[in-house]
């Protein structure tokens, strides 16, 4: 295939930007779209030229380091995956295709596609974990019953990778999604509810406090999701915060 690419150049967060278009072909339909990238770049880079930054790591869909904006849609026009399982077969010859980082106040741009996304560390660190007690009198985590509709529930809420699709699908720049994915996996299950009180308000605390907007319960973030993690872990999450707040 030939393509016609916009992508977004910057050269760091202080600069303004600008879109600059690449013309590539001999594209096959079964490369994914980093590795039309890497083609991309090796070009440019013969041609002596600054190749396009953007982030990626494991090209499996687990780390989530992939994340595009790419023709208006978080990772693309695939659902259910991430950008780096995106293949070319999703576009066809002769195609225009925008590409863009992923766009959030939250989110400055490091260098062209390249987004610091450490706000979502920081939020981890407030209260995304639990207390143990490794002097070696720990108990082993099967000896504690849970039922296994709760613990599926868990297991979904942490399938989130924190790629950030939900931020920069949402029209507020939410964080709701992925704050509410990580305390759901801790209140649905014994070990979380020690905790359970100050992990709710302290995340969220930070979550405001790096600059993410408020749910607009519009739902895309959740379409968007590689993952497919639920809104209703966002009503979970509220439920958690004003029992939380009444304490």
């Amino acid at each position: 295939m030939k393509l016609n690419l916009k992508i977004w150049r910057q050269k760091n967060a202080q600069d303004q930007g600008k879109m600059v278009d690449y013309a590539i072909d001999n594209v096959s339909p079964d490369m994914s779209f980093l590795e039309m990238l890497d083609v991309l770049n090796d070009d440019l880079i013969q041609k002596d030229h600054d190749p396009v930054a953007f982030d990626h790591d494991c090209r499996e869909g687990i780390c989530g380091m992939c994340s595009l904006y790419i023709n208006g849609e978080a990772h693309g026009p695939d659902r259910g995956v991430t950008t780096c399982q995106l293949h070319m077969r999703k576009f066809k010859d002769g195609d225009t295709i925008f590409i863009e980082p992923f766009r959030a106040k939250a989110f400055p741009v490091i260098k062209d596609l390249a987004v610091n996304r450490s706000a979502f560390d920081r939020i981890q660190q407030a209260g995304g974990f639990i207390s143990v007690n490794t002097s070696g009198n720990t108990l082993d985590a099967n000896a504690i019953p849970i039922p296994k509709h709760d613990a599926d529930r868990a297991f979904d809420a942490a399938t989130c990778i924190g790629c950030g699709a939900c931020v920069a699908t949402c029209k507020n720049s939410s964080a709701m999604l992925f704050v509410s994915a990580k305390v759901s996996q801790f209140a649905l299950l014994p070990q979380g509810r020690v905790e359970a009180t100050d992990r709710v308000l302290n995340m969220v605390r930070q979550m405001d406090e790096e600059g993410f907007g408020n749910c607009t319960n519009t739902g895309a973030c959740e379409v968007e999701c590689p993952k497919g993690i639920s809104l209703e872990n966002i009503a979970r999450m509220n439920r958690e915060y004003l029992a939380a707040s009444l304490k």
